[in-house]
């Protein structure tokens, strides 16, 4: 998916992708703000095979059966999933970080929850209608037109936006104003008629430079969205949803479901940045989930809903790499089963939305998270 400003899109299908973020209706955003990408990853990913300490002695005691063999050391204590072939280089070329042992301040461990947790930024579940990106976009003045079925939760803000959604029907791809013109042509400009004219006014507008249809893959719609997001009039945000990462049976090491699902985060990142282009420079993505996984692995041979997860960072923003992380104890685990939380996720998404937006740390931390005392961190993730 897309974030919004100049526009928004989102498909919602076995993955989804929405731009949010165009100049209004066509006119370039004349600002110096950077691009922001969000990769959410449903079903909770599961950090400590996406990024397993191997230095803690206890991750082996653990979870003997759910470590790869092939790791790809990243040094003395914190390794890759093989999934990540694309994300090592970038984090060798000082454009990716890692964010350990963190996660969004919510422990009920309920999809439906926590999934609305990490899209509108509230602690609490379901009591925001809009989303920390959304709010965000606010913020820094960005409003437009958004190109998706259903409007994210992250993406919604106070400001109203217009949607459009590109069809797969025969006859749809080259679609035509003419009718709509006729009609707005047809009722004038009486007053009885204003409402259904204004109505059919807006359908011309999202027939303006409609939006060809294009491949759901994944790896694929990150592409596209590089593209989009590349061109002087194109999106500043988007969001990307990738499901299937509730892996509660036969999660597999170094390969099955969870290695499936990273291999194709690290293709988003990888496909992101080839889309981008020179934009790449310009732009953070970020990756969120709404938990981890348990630490021990279940009778099924899989995992269960856990605490603390990993964040994976990447873009030219971020000026350099990193692996950021205040590692707890694991031999005292969250309730007993989950890996600790002791970075605040929050912190790093207000970390990125500052440093792409050129918004104020503060104001973000009580506008867009309603959480004043929300620590500040940008300058430990960007140059």
């Amino acid at each position: 998916m897309f974030s919004l400003s100049r526009r928004t899109f989102t498909l919602s299908f076995a993955s989804s992708l929405a731009y949010v973020g165009f100049p209004k209706f066509g006119f370039a955003n004349a600002t110096n703000q950077g691009k922001l990408v969000v990769i959410i990853l449903e079903g909770g990913l599961d950090g400590l095979a996406a990024v397993p300490p191997i230095g803690d002695p206890q991750l082996l005691e653990y979870r003997r059966l759910l470590l790869p063999e092939n790791n790809i050391k990243i040094g003395s204590f914190f390794a890759l999933h093989p999934s990540f072939s694309g994300f090592v280089k970038m984090l060798a070329k000082g454009e990716a970080s890692i964010i350990h042992a963190t996660s969004f301040p919510y422990t009920r461990r309920s999809h439906f929850e926590g999934q609305n947790v990490v899209e509108s930024g509230s602690i609490n579940p379901f009591v925001e209608k809009t989303g920390w990106l959304g709010r965000a976009m606010d913020m820094a003045g960005l409003s437009g037109r958004a190109m998706a079925l259903d409007m994210p939760l992250l993406a919604r803000g106070n400001v109203k936006v217009d949607n459009f959604f590109p069809a797969n029907l025969k006859g749809s791809f080259d679609p035509t104003i003419d009718i709509t013109r006729s009609l707005s042509s047809y009722f004038g400009n009486a007053e009885a008629h204003k409402t259904i004219k204004r109505s059919i006014d807006g359908v011309e507008r999202k027939y303006q430079n409609a939006p060809k249809f294009f491949s759901r893959d994944p790896a694929q719609l990150a592409l596209q969205a590089g593209k989009q997001m590349n061109k002087d009039d194109g999106p500043v945000a988007a969001i990307i949803r990738v499901h299937d990462f509730d892996t509660h049976a036969n999660q597999g090491a170094d390969s099955g479901q969870h290695a499936d699902q990273m291999r194709v985060v690290n293709d988003i990142f990888v496909n992101l940045k080839k889309g981008l282009g020179p934009s790449w420079e310009n732009t953070v993505a970020l990756t969120l989930t709404e938990f981890g996984r348990t630490v021990r692995m279940n009778g099924s041979s899989g995992t269960d809903h856990g605490y603390g997860t990993v964040g994976l960072l990447a873009g030219g923003l971020l000026g350099k790499s990193s692996v950021l992380a205040d590692w707890p104890d694991m031999k005292k685990l969250f309730e007993g089963r989950d890996l600790r939380s002791t970075i605040d996720y929050r912190a790093v998404c207000a970390a990125c939305i500052e440093r792409a937006f050129l918004l104020d740390h503060k104001a973000i931390a009580s506008k867009v998270f309603f959480d004043p005392n929300l620590k500040k961190i940008s300058d430990q993730i960007f140059v």
